[in-house]
């Protein structure tokens, strides 16, 4: 240990953290799932004064908090989000439906409001950002106008940010090459996963249908059983045997109930090109007609000519702001495709869930037809009262 007399310069590399490069992110995907937990459950419905309306109780977990949202209060968030945060990747918003808004529509809007709140609570920008704060806090009667009152003075990320003047240090010399690419790789995924969603709500549909099948199945079971038409005289003899039968496939309706029961049982780049990037291309071809005409006006010293000339330079700050908004736009966008994959090894936890489901589901289902089949015998009454299931027509050949 060093005495107190001899001082030491501290070690640079513990007492200082090196300063790396802002553009690149150091999150994982397990410190972005910690950032916090938001559950979105639906609240008993409320009848307006014409139409009733749904309500969802918003919990999270990291604000200690739990308020009431209304459809609307979602949408003003989300559109303050695109207002505060332009260059930002913002989740989309489950569709509205004015009218006829079934259980089925009302349940999958309550999971795409989930996925939507939980994204944007563990974005880095976003969760920190006092907009998010009051969405998951504020428990008072008008939660829409706090959240435009909280956005009404502060600018855009890109005045609030105080690397974006300087976003064009840190953005790679092939960025434009790195965007080409990263947008087709980001168009791929997003095409695959949205067949994959499709195909996936086909199989539950199909699920649902057959669901649907099996009830009707065993209606029909059910009244063939309760049929209470008298017999003719001349099927008298077999009068007990269609009363077996018939008592046999009313018990057997309550097994296919059950099987119906089983069988029942989750852009910006657009945005950058048609937006700041066109925004750009159009200031610059601006400003170089303007410089062109600058110069002309230099040089015939010309009164209205000097007016126009210093009307031009505040256009020229306008045209230069709108240059670093452009690299300002690049450099989120390139954390934003950093998100993406970050956010992609959940696939293989989506699949895992996708094929245990499926699994368990097959197994239960196989449980109640494995149940079923003895309780067919019932139904084969042979002549002397017992059970003969009819045999197949292959039974009693020869194995040649």
């Amino acid at each position: 240990m060093p005495q107190v007399s001899e001082q030491r310069d501290p070690d640079p590399g513990r007492m200082q953290v090196p300063q790396g490069n802002p553009l690149l992110l150091s999150h994982s995907l397990q410190e972005l799932l910690a950032r916090d937990n938001v559950q979105v459950d639906l609240v008993p419905e409320k009848k307006g004064l014409f139409l009733k309306h749904v309500e969802y109780e918003v919990s999270s977990q990291r604000f200690r908090s739990s308020v009431h949202r209304r459809y609307n209060d979602f949408v003003v968030f989300r559109e303050l989000l695109l207002q505060k945060f332009p260059y930002r990747m913002v989740p989309s918003l489950p569709p509205k439906r004015a009218l006829g808004a079934d259980r089925e529509f009302i349940e999958a809007r309550r999971r795409a409001l989930k996925r939507f709140i939980n994204l944007v609570a563990r974005h880095p920008p976003f969760s920190e950002d006092v907009v998010l704060r009051l969405f998951l806090s504020f428990s008072g009667p008008d939660v829409q106008s706090k959240l435009k009152e909280s956005a009404q003075c502060a600018g855009d990320e890109f005045l609030s940010c105080k690397l974006a003047p300087r976003a064009k240090d840190f953005l790679p010399a092939d960025i434009q090459t790195q965007f080409a690419v990263s947008r087709e790789l980001i168009r791929n995924i997003h095409n695959s996963f949205y067949k994959l969603r499709d195909r996936a709500e086909r199989m539950a549909s199909r699920a649902i249908d057959n669901a649907a099948d099996l009830l009707m199945f065993g209606k029909e079971l059910s009244a063939l059983g309760s049929d209470t038409t008298p017999l003719p005289s001349w099927a008298a003899l077999n009068s007990s045997t269609w009363g077996s039968l018939k008592q046999a496939l009313k018990g057997l309706s309550v097994e296919f109930a059950l099987l119906a029961d089983k069988a029942a049982q989750q852009d910006l780049c657009e945005r950058h090109e048609k937006g700041v990037l066109h925004k750009h291309q159009r200031a610059l071809h601006k400003y170089g007609l303007m410089k062109r005409q600058m110069s002309a006006a230099v040089h015939s010293r010309e009164p209205e000519a000097v007016e126009q000339l210093e009307s031009r330079i505040v256009e020229e700050n306008a045209i230069q702001t709108m240059e670093l908004r452009n690299h300002f736009s690049l450099y989120c966008l390139h954390q934003e495709t950093q998100l993406v994959h970050v956010y992609l090894p959940l696939t293989s936890h989506i699949l895992g869930a996708f094929v245990n489901s499926q699994i368990q589901g097959h197994k239960e289902m196989g449980k109640v037809w494995n149940d079923l089949k003895p309780k067919l015998h019932c139904l084969f009454v042979g002549p002397t009262s017992t059970l003969t299931p009819p045999r197949s027509p292959r039974d009693g050949l020869s194995p040649q």
